[in-house]
């Protein structure tokens, strides 16, 4: 087995922006168990950003693999410049073959994956990736390979934490939130899979419900992709919200997310950095199950779904519902993501937030 030289250490994970949150938890064990001079992450271009905020990684190498390095060649210019930086070891969570092949090619001489990746034979040492477990566990069972338990790891995200950057909050938030009288309810109604969004008219029809109950401030977030659903959803509710969709940037957005007394959610990368940031949270489960591995990996937080028999329709998600009915969207009510609010908001007010990564999961 090659010597490990926890000196340069690489960590490869281009996988979506929500892969790379539920990634932080690894970086920070790895910077509290070993002597490193720097530690890197290599991912996506959406990804940059987040990471550069965060306080356990040294360096962001962005991977343009839909883009500028795309394709054989590059994958080939990718590894030429990973060996000019003389890493000493590489882990990735990530399981395509174009991943374990760039480590190989980079001549880093400790390279650590899954026996379930691609490109398996390219490592030189090789964990089970266990595939019962929340995701934030599967990728600190990376460290199986050193012989490092998942149970003996901090498996939060305070040890990590995301950068408070000197980031003044936008005009809007900063006049709800004076006095701190009032609530302030986020809502994330976008998702790269059009499967994994609650609708319109639910979102809409929550909102009235919430400015009903209470005398309180809604924020919708979202990125650009998200400002058309975002203008459908003010219209449709009649109701003043603080539209922050394609607003913000990923640098603001932890910092903005910390200002919500509850952020609700579909299962999206705003939803685990919510989580990150030890925001209440609850989360909306269409089309994916919380079986896959990514539910909100804290106790301080709901996730509602509906129990039907063709759920998960795949992995992430899809373009449209197999079935033609999208039973697992319509069918959570908004008076059951009301309640939801209202039990996080109860527990908040009783006792601190607790402890713990696990959620409650409702079956409306």
């Amino acid at each position: 087995m090659v010597a490990a030289q926890w000196d340069n250490v690489l960590v490869l994970q281009t996988s979506f922006l929500g892969d790379t949150v539920l990634t932080l938890p690894l970086f920070g064990e790895i910077k509290r168990r070993f002597p490193l001079t720097k530690l890197t992450l290599f991912c996506s271009p959406q990804s940059r950003e987040l990471a550069e905020s965060c306080s356990a990684i040294d360096a962001v190498i962005v991977d343009d693999k839909k883009g500028a390095h795309r394709g054989l060649s590059g994958l080939r210019r990718q590894a030429r410049r990973l060996r000019e930086k003389g890493f000493t070891l590489a882990l990735t969570p990530h399981k395509s073959l174009r991943s374990a092949l760039i480590l190989y090619l980079a001549r880093i001489p400790c390279r650590v994956g899954f026996r379930q990746s691609k490109g398996w034979f390219l490592f030189n040492r090789l964990v089970n990736r266990p595939a019962e477990r929340h995701d934030v566990e599967r990728n600190l069972s990376l460290l199986n390979a050193f012989e490092i338990a998942i149970e003996d790891c901090h498996r939060g995200f305070l040890s990590v934490g995301i950068r408070d950057r000197q980031i003044s909050l936008r005009p809007e938030l900063q006049s709800a939130k004076r006095g701190g009288q009032r609530l302030l309810i986020g809502v994330n109604p976008g998702s790269v899979w059009a499967t994994k969004r609650w609708d319109v008219k639910g979102y809409a029809q929550f909102i009235q419900l919430l400015k009903a109950r209470w005398d309180c401030d809604v924020v919708i977030f979202g990125g650009p992709e998200d400002a058309q659903i975002a203008g459908a959803i003010r219209e449709a509710c009649a109701s003043d919200c603080i539209d922050l969709a394609a607003k913000l940037t990923l640098g603001e957005l932890p910092a903005a997310l910390s200002a919500c007394d509850v952020f609700v959610s579909n299962d999206s990368g705003p939803m685990h950095i919510a989580v990150a940031r030890g925001v209440p949270t609850v989360a909306l489960f269409c089309a994916t199950t919380p079986a896959l591995g990514f539910y909100p990996y804290s106790s301080n937080a709901v996730v509602l779904q509906k129990d039907l028999p063709c759920r998960p329709c795949s992995s992430h998600g899809g373009r449209r519902c197999p079935l033609g009915t999208e039973d697992c969207i319509r069918l959570i009510r908004p008076e059951h993501v009301l309640q939801a609010v209202e039990g996080l908001l109860e527990r908040r007010a009783e006792t601190k937030a607790a402890q713990g990564y696990r959620p409650e999961f409702v079956f409306v």
